[in-house]
C-alpha cells in the first residue's frame, strides 16, 4: 500500500513542476513581401471571406460547412466552421478590430478537436513601395493543457501553415 502511495504522490508532483516549467503563452507569426500596394493588399485581407481563396485549412477540406454572421469586413463579423477534418476541426472567428491600412485583429474561438482561444492579426506595412504582411497568432497556455506545449512545437505546427498561405495569399494578390 505504501508503494502505490508513493507512486500517486510522485506523479502529483511531476504533474506539478511540469505545470510550473510549462509555457503559459505561446505566439506564432510569419511574413511575406507582396508586390501590391498597402491600400489594395489590406482591402483584399479585411474581409475574411476572402481567406478561402489562399487559407490552407480551407484547401485540406474544400467541404467544410461554413455559416457567417454580421458583415464582412466589419467588426463583429463572424466565420465559423465546421469540420470533420482533423487538422481543420470547428470553430468561429470573429472580427474584433481594423486599423486601417495597418492591422485587422480577430479571435479564433475553436471548438474541435479541442476548445481554446487565440488573438489572431493579419498586419501590413509598406517598405519600399510593396506591402509586408504580417500573419500571426496568440494565446495562453491553461494548465493542464499547457503541459502539452512541452512536447508540441507550436513554430512547427501553426508556421508552416502560415508560411504555406502567405505564399498562396502573394500568387493570388500578385497575379
Amino acid at each position: 500500500m505504501d508503494t502505490l502511495l508513493y507512486i500517486f504522490l510522485g506523479l502529483v508532483l511531476l504533474i506539478i513542476i511540469l505545470g510550473l516549467i510549462a509555457p503559459k503563452n505561446y505566439e506564432v507569426n510569419r511574413s511575406i513581401m507582396i508586390n501590391k500596394p498597402i491600400a489594395e493588399v489590406f482591402d483584399y485581407l479585411k474581409f475574411l471571406k476572402n481567406q478561402d481563396n489562399w487559407s490552407p485549412w480551407a484547401e485540406r477540406d474544400p467541404n467544410m460547412k461554413k455559416t457567417v454572421a454580421g458583415t464582412d469586413g466589419e467588426i463583429g463579423f463572424i466565420s465559423a466552421w465546421e469540420s470533420d477534418h482533423k487538422q481543420v476541426g470547428s470553430g468561429e472567428q470573429e472580427i474584433t478590430s481594423i486599423t486601417e491600412n495597418k492591422e485587422i485583429t480577430s479571435q479564433l474561438r475553436f471548438l474541435k478537436p479541442f476548445k481554446s482561444t487565440s488573438d489572431a492579426y493579419m498586419r501590413v506595412s509598406e517598405e519600399h513601395g510593396n506591402t509586408k504582411v504580417v500573419w500571426g497568432f496568440s494565446g495562453k497556455n491553461k494548465f493542464p493543457a499547457s503541459i502539452m506545449m512541452l512536447f508540441m512545437n507550436m513554430e512547427k505546427a501553426v508556421g508552416n501553415d502560415f508560411e504555406q498561405g502567405l505564399a498562396k495569399l502573394k500568387s493570388t494578390l500578385e497575379n
